[in-house]
């Protein structure tokens, strides 16, 4: 049995399962209540270096089903999020990410949300989980718990690269404007880390 995680926790993957080169990310999620339309939520992963999607082509969703290196691959979209489980997964071959490749981002949008009018404060039960696809064995799970009343895309978790390690992060961070301001936030954050450890660093010195 893995590690459960609280929002924020992380975990190393590489300790977990030594010689890890496979894993499948399953997402999962129920809307507890709708507005009479379909509740339609899609998964995606996003390939990124120092905050930013390498480009069009590394953003892997449902229309766009694998990286150009093939190191990530959707599995394809449940239009429901019906039944028990993952509703969507996501497969990722560690030994084949591309080098300049420091973060996967795995964000869950709904669609057509200003449309239905939807957010994940109609969404329960949602969780992001890691999976040694040798043996299928639960390395790492997230179950969100946050009353997201007007966000409409969240970022459930991440796999990292770190002193030579994949580790993965629970995020839980919600938007209500979509996927859209996603990479730029994820830059932002990036420069805002980077500019508070300038400081620490100045400091000290």
């Amino acid at each position: 049995m893995g590690v459960t995680l609280a929002k924020g926790g992380n975990v190393s993957l590489s300790k977990a399962a030594p010689n890890l080169t496979q894993i499948m990310v399953g997402l999962g999620w129920d809307a507890r209540s709708t507005t009479g339309a379909p509740f339609d939520l899609d998964a995606s992963a996003l390939l990124c270096r120092s905050g930013r999607v390498l480009g069009d082509e590394y953003f892997v969703f449902y229309n766009n089903l694998k990286s150009p290196e093939g190191s990530v691959e959707h599995t394809g979209d449940n239009l429901t999020g019906g039944g028990e489980g993952d509703d969507e997964s996501i497969l990722v071959d560690l030994s084949q990410v591309p080098e300049q490749v420091d973060k996967i981002v795995f964000p869950v949008s709904i669609h057509a949300a200003e449309l239905r009018g939807q957010s994940f404060g109609q969404v329960g039960n949602a969780f992001i989980r890691i999976v040694n696809q040798a043996d299928g064995t639960e390395l790492a799970r997230y179950d969100l718990s946050e009353d997201a009343s007007s966000e409409t895309a969240m970022i459930f978790g991440e796999v990292y690269r770190y002193n030579g390690e994949w580790k993965f992060r629970a995020v839980g961070q919600g938007y209500a404007s979509g996927l859209r301001p996603i990479p730029l936030l994820l830059h932002q954050v990036r420069a805002a880390q980077l500019d508070l450890r300038m400081r620490s660093e100045d400091r000290a010195s």
